[in-house]
């Protein structure tokens, strides 16, 4: 199927939604700010082979109304945006423009010629390159300032995403533990083991890292070494899972008493990649998540304290 040219679609989805010699109108105002239907046929360029692509008119009059759609979202984002800037005073310069064109270039491994051949397979010219990368800087500028306030990844968050992705692949928790008993017979009275209980609530309260191998000398219990998720009964299995290198449990019932575990070390078995070799990683994934979900949240906030008027 031949690709229709720009020109015949834009004629196409203007007699579609008002007539075919419309030149310019608004499509929308932001704060008493206009967009306009050059600003949106401008652009959609670079998608209009995705609409040429439908296989009868009706189809590719849908397609053209839902890109429209979903650009004029967009346009009323770049708008807030972009007078949000203008009152915070944020400016992007020529230079950062050439600085980021620079980086992309860099990125892709692409000499100067290339990445102009690659801007103009995309529908536009250089001009309108700069124009678009400029106003996604601002965007950029704008959210960062704002956003990134609100965004903090822990290191304990990470391990945890960490150690999902491990055992998503069928890999198993490690943890250097040592332990101490409050010793409880199996045939206790409920008193007597409510009782057992509160001593061990009590001697938790005193335990350190530094005092704690010494109390499980007096106590009972000591060093159990590397122990995996597995090793331990399932009741106690679970009280090692939230718990990082220096932390200690509080006191869980088991066999023999209520144990309370301090955990040295954890660490995924081996043939896994290190914490440390996928924290990095990990961390900017987590962070451009959060960023992402913050993002939307910020510019709902603009929207709903801006007024607006959509008329496509």
């Amino acid at each position: 199927m031949t690709l229709l040219a720009p020109a015949v679609l834009l004629s196409f989805f203007a007699s579609s939604v008002a007539s075919a010699d419309v030149v310019e109108r608004v499509v929308a105002t932001v704060n008493d700010e206009a967009i306009f239907l050059s600003d949106l046929r401008k652009r959609a360029v670079p998608f209009l082979p995705r609409v040429a692509d439908a296989n009868t008119d009706t189809e590719r009059a849908a397609r053209l109304k839902e890109l429209y759609d979903e650009l004029l979202s967009f346009l009323i984002e770049e708008e807030l945006l972009k007078q949000l800037a203008s009152e915070a005073g944020v400016v992007v310069t020529n230079a950062d423009v050439e600085t980021a064109m620079a980086n992309i270039r860099a990125q892709n491994n692409m000499t100067e010629e290339q990445f102009m051949e690659a801007v103009k397979s995309q529908g536009m010219n250089e001009a309108q390159y700069r124009a678009d990368l400029k106003k996604q800087l601002v965007r950029f500028k704008v959210v960062n300032e704002r956003v990134r306030s609100r965004v903090n990844v822990t290191e304990d968050e990470v391990r945890r995403r960490y150690e999902q992705r491990a055992r998503g692949e069928d890999e198993e928790l490690r943890f250097k533990v040592s332990h101490l008993v409050v010793r409880l017979d199996a045939d206790a009275s409920a008193t007597k083991t409510a009782s057992v209980r509160e001593e061990a609530n009590v001697i938790w309260a005193t335990l350190t890292p530094e005092n704690f191998e010494e109390r499980a000398g007096e106590l009972g219990g000591g060093e159990l070494g590397w122990i995996a998720e597995g090793d331990l009964p399932e009741d106690l299995g679970r009280v090692l899972l939230p718990l990082g290198p220096g932390d200690i449990s509080q006191p869980a019932q088991g066999s023999g008493g209520f144990h309370i575990f301090y955990v040295q070390d954890r660490e995924i078995e081996a043939g896994f990649p290190s914490y440390d070799e996928m924290k990095d990683e990990l961390s900017r994934e987590m962070l451009d998540a959060a960023m992402r979900r913050q993002e939307r949240i910020f510019i709902e906030e603009l929207r709903r304290n801006a007024v607006i008027n959509r008329m496509l």
